[in-house]
């Protein structure tokens, strides 16, 4: 077969991927990380969020020493609302993908993300850790970040986005994208029926 046969058999016949993230998806990033920085918090200190551009350097500083604690990223906990949409995407026979940004200042988290992976999930998944999400072929994301699903969505014109609901994401809004917040998995099985049963076509 010639690589132009290659290519069209692979445009007209995409696999069935479903990518999924890890960090405020799978795993409870924000909630592990706000617990810990309690832990050590001086009686004025403001509680942690994500994406709060109020936060004092030294908030900062403390969640990146936080994050190079040994087995930090291995250890974080479950996230039931991105296990949700797993166990559904599961169920339809997707090839499921992991889909992780790798901290660019937290290079051990790369290997802890691997290994938790292989250690605590029931599948042998495959597992991407990249710094531009948009570069992977999917019919599904599932992400709870608005920028990583955008600059997917920009290069995926019939991708499927499902979005586990918090506050920094709440507002979101985008035709593609199905914001779970636990009570609405009808929805989500449904909009993932669809992606996994549609015909092959541009990707």
């Amino acid at each position: 077969m010639t690589f132009e046969e290659k290519r069209k058999t692979m445009i007209e016949h995409p696999e069935k991927i479903a990518l999924f993230d890890m960090d405020n998806t799978l795993v409870d990033y924000s909630g592990q990380m706000a617990r810990d920085l309690e832990d050590i918090a001086g009686p004025d200190d403001p509680p942690w969020k994500d994406f709060d551009p109020t936060l004092p350097a030294y908030i900062k500083h403390r969640s990146n020493l936080i994050k190079q604690l040994p087995n930090w990223w291995f250890d974080l906990p479950k996230l039931q609302l991105g296990h949700d949409v797993l166990e559904i995407a599961r169920e339809l026979d997707f090839e499921l993908h992991i889909l992780t940004k790798g901290p660019y200042k937290t290079t051990s988290a790369w290997t802890q993300k691997v290994d938790w992976c292989r250690k605590k999930l029931v599948d042998e998944v495959k597992v991407t850790i990249t710094e531009d999400k948009g570069l992977m072929y999917g019919r599904v994301l599932v992400d709870d970040y608005p920028g990583y699903m955008d600059r997917w969505l920009q290069w995926r014109p019939r991708g499927i986005g499902i979005m586990p609901k918090r506050d920094y994401n709440a507002d979101y809004h985008h035709e593609r994208v199905i914001l779970y917040d636990g009570s609405n998995l009808d929805e989500v099985a449904a909009a993932l029926k669809h992606a996994y049963e549609r015909d092959s076509g541009p990707i």
